[in-house]
């Protein structure tokens, strides 16, 4: 088993290409942007796209896709994170339905990019199946489809399986029901963002890898050779925002881990099913989320040692045996015909975490300096969705997307230390008691609904 190296999906394309040239001096430009990930990139998409005269620069610390874009779990999904009344306070039920509507025609977006340029990138728009695995999860999943209701989404979007109609999809041990939602869809991560930076480079964007940024200022930013001048300057760099200058306590990096499986042989799939290669995650608090890959792996994620003190980052990607050992168990727990399998790859990255739980993006005129990120996990989606809102802010444009409730919020700033480490960490070991708790009394954690309400998350 290999442990970090950026992980599976690097390694499955052969690692990442030769880095491309460092910024060699100060330079100039429209449009500079800050992080080579999915949300750089799309937005220097979008904007060359439509307007192919911007000079548009990115600045990469390390290389394309070296962070969460490169390491996540590989869905393409229609939904977002955050409770809605955060949302509602920059706009109304419209507006949060608007940006609902937005995020469910993400996918197809995504879907089109690939499909117009010959790419297939392993996308396949199976759905998501979200799994309750004993009692109390099916009655928090019920809750939980009600309140999706009354937020205004359809039965064509989220509909409820009984236990036989999700036994004809995936076979699970011991799984009481699930809720299915079509509009999300599996990708190879890595494959999407090396199709996305060469489109990017295609339309004459420059991304100049080994450049970190050590500062942003009004129209600028500082780099280790020289300062970069631009009209409007773009941070997109989501769970390593922490590490700028007065960023500090913007968004949490919170650490999320994966393993991968060797290739199943087909009579294990013929135990298990998943015809359909659904995304798949459990109603867990501490939940976990899994695909199944185009080579016919198991991936599965989830959270191990959740924050480092200081918003902390580890770039290599390790990942500690005790968490590899769970995610190891989580996987025989729910599919024993893959309890044997080989664990080929285990790695880790950081996902940017706002206060509030929720997504944001905007854009400040007078400074120049806009931004988008805390996506909590949603990013791959989020991410396009965010690049097409830059643009159209960027580019002076009163659109459906400039108008949608996620534009403009600025979430407060995360506690500073020790009460930060002390409250991340605190409440997801106190998520995971409640797990046990509901397992084994079979109803759902009294003290769970608190911590929701406490942390911001509901």
């Amino acid at each position: 088993m290999r442990v970090g190296e950026l992980g599976y999906w690097w390694r499955s394309v052969g690692g990442p290409p030769p880095r491309r040239a460092p910024l060699p001096g100060p330079a100039e430009a429209d449009v500079a942007i800050v992080g080579a990930g999915y949300t750089g990139l799309w937005t220097a998409y979008y904007l060359t796209a439509a307007e192919p005269s911007l000079r548009v620069l990115v600045l990469e610390r390390e290389h394309a896709g070296f962070g969460a874009s490169g390491r996540n779990g590989g869905w393409v999904s229609g939904f977002f994170s955050g409770p809605a009344r955060a949302y509602l306070r920059r706009g109304d039920r419209a507006g949060l339905r608007a940006l609902q509507r937005e995020m469910l025609a993400t996918v197809d977006e995504v879907g089109r990019f690939l499909a117009q340029r010959g790419a297939e990138a392993d996308f396949h728009k199976g759905g998501h199946l979200t799994a309750a695995l004993d009692d109390a999860q099916a009655q928090r999943m019920r809750e939980w489809l009600r309140a999706q209701r009354a937020r205004g989404y359809g039965e064509e979007d989220l509909s409820e399986l009984d236990a036989q109609q999700l036994e004809r999809r995936l076979r699970i041990r011991a799984a009481r029901c699930a809720a299915f939602a079509p509009q999300v869809a599996r990708v190879h991560p890595v494959k999407l963002l090396l199709v996305l930076a060469a489109e990017v480079e295609r339309l004459g964007v420059t991304i100049h890898e080994d450049t970190p940024v050590l500062e942003l200022r009004p129209h600028e930013a500082r780099t280790p050779a020289g300062r970069v001048r631009a009209r409007w300057v773009i941070r997109a760099s989501e769970g390593y925002t922490a590490q700028l200058p007065g960023y500090r306590r913007t968004l949490a990096p919170i650490n999320s881990s994966m393993i991968v499986t060797e290739p199943l042989p087909e009579e294990v799939w013929g135990e298990i099913g998943w015809e359909e290669a659904e995304v798949l995650s459990d109603e867990a608090h501490v939940y976990c989320y899994l695909q199944r890959t185009a080579d016919g792996r198991i991936a599965i994620g989830g959270r191990g040692a959740p924050y480092r003190f200081g918003s902390a980052t580890d770039g290599s990607g390790d990942t500690a045996p005790a968490t590899i050992a769970q995610l190891r168990a989580r996987l025989a727990d729910m599919f024993p015909a893959a309890a044997t399998a080989r664990v080929d790859h285990a790695w880790s990255g950081v996902l940017g975490v706002s206060r509030d739980w929720c997504m944001s993006v905007h854009l400040q005129r007078e400074t120049g300096l806009g931004w988008a990120g805390g996506y909590v996990g949603h990013g791959v989606a989020s991410a396009n969705l965010a690049g097409r809102t830059l643009r159209d802010l960027i580019l002076a444009r009163d659109t459906e997307l400039t108008a949608l409730p996620w534009v403009g919020r600025q979430p407060r700033r995360w506690e500073p230390e020790p009460i930060r480490w002390t409250a991340i960490n605190g409440l997801y070991a106190l998520y995971r008691r409640a797990d046990r708790s509901e397992h084994r009394r079979g109803r759902p954690s009294i003290a769970a609904r608190w911590l929701d309400r406490v942390s911001g998350r509901e």
